[in-house]
């Protein structure tokens, strides 16, 4: 992935410290199946994986290259000046989760299914029961259990915000699955539990940089760490006056 000049673009996304820091290293490449995004709030994780989502032709806000509905019209223009390569064998599935987003994707699907139509209803590639009358973390299992077929691209933003720590797990064993099955993933998250896949590569953001790290080296796992192994100590530091 390489990003164009942006100096003819008048809006704010020529001043986000993710933009300049693309047009600074110029190329981002993704050689591994899992690709993990990183970052404090506010780095621009999801600006990111928006753009690159939209540019490969999926909605805004989530769901299928085939879901055209839009809520909320928000997005940035920054997937204009991206530019993928895409191989040679385009993948026979995709889809973008945007957590936030979650709940326009699961009306949309029911929506769809009122229309009178000669195929089966939709929902039954996704488990069969409307998203909307599960918990939010089983309708997110649903999905990558029941529609998520394999040889695909799978773009997540934060899919572990619905899901506990038991759940993510879950979620890794169902990764590393579909990665078995010719898949590849682009994921942003804040999760230590997640970013522990093996053998993927994470790109760390940060206000002045984009750069590749390790697994431990993440600021996820080092405080996390820190915590757990004293909780007491890190609170009495958390909460000194």
């Amino acid at each position: 992935m390489s990003i164009r000049d942006l100096s003819s673009d008048d809006s704010y996304i020529s001043d986000l410290p993710v933009v300049k820091n693309l047009i600074k290293i110029r190329k981002l490449n993704f050689n591994k199946r899992v690709t993990f995004f990183v970052g404090e709030n506010g780095t621009g994780k999801s600006t990111l994986l928006e753009a690159i989502a939209v540019k490969y032709g999926f909605n805004a806000e989530g769901g299928t290259i085939n879901f055209s509905f839009s809520s909320n019209a928000t997005h940035s223009s920054l997937s204009d000046y991206l530019f993928l390569t895409k191989a040679a064998k385009r993948p026979r599935d995709g889809f973008f989760l945007r957590a936030e987003s979650f709940y326009n994707v699961a009306s949309y699907i029911d929506e769809l299914d009122k229309q009178k139509a000669a195929s089966s209803p939709i929902i039954r590639s996704y488990g069969g029961v409307s998203l909307h009358e599960q918990s939010h973390g089983e309708s997110f299992l649903s999905l990558v259990q029941n529609r998520f077929g394999g040889n695909g691209l799978y773009i997540l933003d934060e899919p572990e915000a619905a899901l506990s720590p038991s759940r993510q797990m879950t979620l890794l064993v169902h990764i590393r699955n579909l990665v078995k099955n010719n898949s590849q993933f682009i994921i942003a998250t804040h999760s230590p539990i997640l970013l522990s896949f093996p053998g993927a590569d994470i790109f760390e953001l940060t206000e002045d940089d984009i750069k590749q790290t390790e697994y431990q080296k993440t600021e996820h796992y080092i405080l996390t760490k820190q915590f757990l192994n004293k909780p007491e100590q890190m609170l009495k530091y958390l909460f000194e006056d």
